[in-house]
């Protein structure tokens, strides 16, 4: 066994024994967007909405040109929201903090605005490679689409190649394509593992996510050292006891 570290997290490379089954991605699963979400990217050139600018009417997909025409309207909700607190938008402190926040926002939901095609940019490579992949301690930062606040944590992340191999700084960037937009943990860390099946159709694909919720620690229950453990297993993750017990033995190794 092989351990070497990154910037991203460990990575982890264990030998499997042959042969694997190649799991396709359009026969075998299908896409978890949630409906009703932005179409991603949200740009001019999608077509048939060159010209339009947005409006409110939820039948129609259109949307505006860049996610940053949406900062004064964003901003005058956020200098509504201090006003309804009773705080006075126009003192010195809070000037300028209904842009602040508009951009905040705007950064902590950029995942809308990355596609996995673009995001992967032909770093996929062809490799006889039979064995597990895994990169683990991915740091992850998201929003709870409930409360509208943070919650954090780790990312692990395993797959059984089957002909291609995935650049491991993309796994990272998979990462955040889907946590840097309005979450729930299930849906996140199930919409990551469908992405690796998609970008390199693998005998297998484990994800485990483990998050802090502030929805629980600063409001609620106030429950400060609690954290929510999710994880979904695909192909020979979920069919073969022996290989997903490997994998989470790797991931719980210190």
């Amino acid at each position: 066994m092989e351990t070497n570290g990154d910037q991203f997290g460990h990575h982890t490379i264990v030998k499997k024994p042959k042969p694997l089954i190649c799991r396709s991605w359009s026969e075998n699963y299908d896409d978890v967007e949630v409906p009703g979400t932005p179409k991603t990217p949200r740009t001019s050139t999608t077509p048939g909405h060159e010209k339009c600018t947005f409006h409110h009417d939820l039948e129609l997909d259109h949307r505006p040109p860049t996610r940053e025409d949406m900062l004064p309207d964003m901003a005058r909700s956020y200098r509504l929201l201090l006003g309804s607190l009773g705080e006075n938008p126009d003192r010195q402190g809070l000037l300028k903090t209904p842009e602040r926040a508009a951009k905040a926002m705007l950064f902590f939901t950029k995942g809308y605005d990355q596609s996995l095609e673009e995001v992967l940019n032909d770093a996929i490579f062809d490799e006889d490679h039979d064995e597990m992949v895994v990169v683990k301690d991915i740091e992850m930062f998201s929003m709870c689409e409930h409360h509208l606040v943070p919650f954090y944590g780790k990312v692990s992340i395993g797959y059984l190649p089957c002909g291609k191999i995935l650049g491991l700084s993309k796994l990272a960037r998979i990462v955040e394509i889907y946590s840097r937009r309005l979450q729930v943990q299930e849906r996140l860390t199930k919409q990551i593992a469908v992405a690796v099946t998609k970008a390199v159709q693998p005998a297998g694909v484990a994800v485990v996510v483990e998050g802090v919720h502030m929805c629980m620690v600063m409001r609620g229950v106030q429950k400060i050292n609690s954290k929510t453990v999710t994880s979904t297993m695909l192909g020979v993750f979920r069919d073969d006891p022996k290989t997903r017990e490997e994998f989470l033995n790797l991931v719980h190794s210190k």
